[in-house]
């Protein structure tokens, strides 16, 4: 009884100890965040209502983005755009491949029958009386070569699938965050595509104006050929400026198209006055650790290093033997009628060890392993480099853009005071046409140079939002809608 009852005892322990085994994988380390401690300042204070929210990253779209025409259209985009549905499949794709390695840590069982027919030759014949045609039936439940993960090969290989997975989630993430930038990137770009053809219209008006004066002063013989030169001059380089915005506003709709990956429908709600009130004023940005957390290229970084550290692991198993099992339970006989009678019970197993002499080709997997680990490490500390640098430069325009606005406001007025004088005095007969030319010149190019200056402000914003995590979820405090992670991982096995 006592035998019995250790066999009883015994045998789940025996069976964990055979799939759990042993990881020869190092131990992880993240690896130091290769940028300083903070931002930099650029002389710019804390601006009030930044701790709002915990980080830009829990910041929603939708409480980023403030323009109700705009706000259509990135949930028009993040529907239907093929990058998204491709990033979405290759996020499907992982799952799946680490469903199929993850299959590889449990026997695999089924059910079957084999027939045998052999002919033997008179000569091998063990007597007179035996037959020249033998045949053999067997049917029963079988397990395939199932490999005893002793040392974690399998088990490394099935967490590297693991981390390969949520780094593809990640990958979809930042794809995410990616689009609704791009969506408002067109949207501003557009908007001011038809802000600058709206004021080269204006101009083209102003100095038909100023032409149609200088023609009748030329008329009556007051004003000379080359003011009217001068004056004609004006009106083409105004036309030639109206002819490239307009191509640049149709590109600027077929960009947008691409991201929507449909026609935009007819009933989208009225947008806002193009401007910065069409983004949230403040974003928190929070110190440059914060990216490591909360940025989904940086942690699907972290993710392809893990899963190359457990391919070390996987590398260096393949070292040590390798031991597998292939059984079968069930029925022989050799005619077929009586296969499945009572004393035709039937089992097999059959044990298999393998034994690495020669290891050249292991041992340039562990090297191939390693490499591709340190591989891992640089790129992960680039991506940090990089997300750093996008945060710094987009603050640099936070705390600038606002300066140059402001200076730009002011050569516009001056520009525009200096072109009504010049005009007075041309009409008077002071000056000539050349002082008129170079204050219409000054003006529009100040204009323009506004406007151009005020998009470069609202991306430079976008860009902020996007570089620091945001842009994944759709409303503060509401999770997104992500792909679903298994309830137990590799990662949380291993454990």
């Amino acid at each position: 009884m006592s035998r019995r009852v250790f066999r009883i005892t015994a045998l789940p322990t025996l069976t964990a100890l055979m799939l759990a085994g042993c990881s020869l994988a190092p131990k992880y380390e993240r690896p130091e965040a290769p940028v300083p401690a903070q931002y930099p300042s650029y002389g710019q204070a804390a601006q009030p209502g930044q701790q709002a929210v915990a980080a830009s990253a829990d910041l929603g779209w939708r409480e980023f983005f403030r323009d109700p025409q705009l706000q259509a259209l990135i949930e028009i985009a993040l529907q239907n755009n093929r990058d998204m549905r491709i990033a979405v499949e290759r996020v499907q794709e992982a799952r799946a491949q680490y469903g199929i390695q993850q299959s590889e840590r449990f026997p695999t069982f089924g059910v079957g029958g084999q027939a045998t027919v052999t002919r033997t030759p008179e000569e091998l014949r063990m007597g007179a009386d035996a037959p020249s045609v033998s045949r053999t039936y067997q049917a029963g439940l079988g397990i395939t070569a199932f490999e005893l993960d002793f040392f974690g090969r399998i088990r490394n290989l099935t967490e590297a699938a693991y981390q390969q997975y949520l780094s593809t989630e990640e990958a979809r993430r930042t794809v995410h965050i990616t689009l609704v930038a791009q969506v408002a990137e067109s949207y501003f770009t557009l908007r001011a595509a038809e802000q600058q053809l709206d004021l080269a219209q204006k101009t083209l008006a102003s100095r038909q104006g100023s032409y149609d004066i200088v023609k009748r002063r030329f008329d009556a013989g007051v004003a000379g050929a080359l003011d009217l030169n001068q004056a004609q001059g004006q009106l083409d380089s105004i036309r030639a400026d109206i002819a490239e915005l307009t191509r640049l506003e149709a590109q600027a709709q077929n960009a947008m198209l691409l991201l929507l990956g449909q026609q935009p429908p007819a009933d989208l709600p009225k947008a806002e006055v193009f401007g910065k009130d069409q983004l949230l004023a403040s974003i928190p940005v929070g110190l440059p650790s914060d990216l490591l957390a909360r940025r989904p290229d940086i942690i699907g970084a972290e993710h392809a290093l893990m899963g190359a550290n457990a391919n070390i692991g996987a590398a260096r198993a393949a070292f040590f033997p390798n031991i597998s099992i292939t059984g079968l339970l069930g029925f022989a006989s050799p005619q077929l009628g009586g296969l499945f009678s009572s004393g035709n019970r039937y089992w097999t197993y059959s044990p298999q060890l393998t034994i690495p002499l020669f290891s050249g080709g292991v041992s340039g997997n562990l090297d191939l392993a390693e490499a591709r680990k340190n591989i891992a490490v640089a790129q992960y500390e680039k991506t940090i480099q990089v997300a750093f640098r996008e945060v710094a430069d987009t603050l640099a325009g936070e705390a600038t853009f606002a300066g140059q606005l402001d200076a730009l406001r002011s050569l516009e007025d001056s520009t525009a005071a200096s072109l009504n004088i010049a005009k007075l005095r041309y009409e008077e007969g002071i000056d000539s046409f050349l002082q008129v030319q170079t204050a219409e010149i000054n003006l529009y190019t100040a204009q323009r140079q506004f406007l151009q200056t005020g998009l470069s402000s609202l991306l430079n914003r976008v860009e902020l939002y996007k570089a620091l995590g945001g842009g994944w979820i759709e409303r503060t405090g509401v999770a997104a809608d992500v792909a679903a992670t298994p309830t137990v991982g590799a990662s949380e096995a291993a454990q």
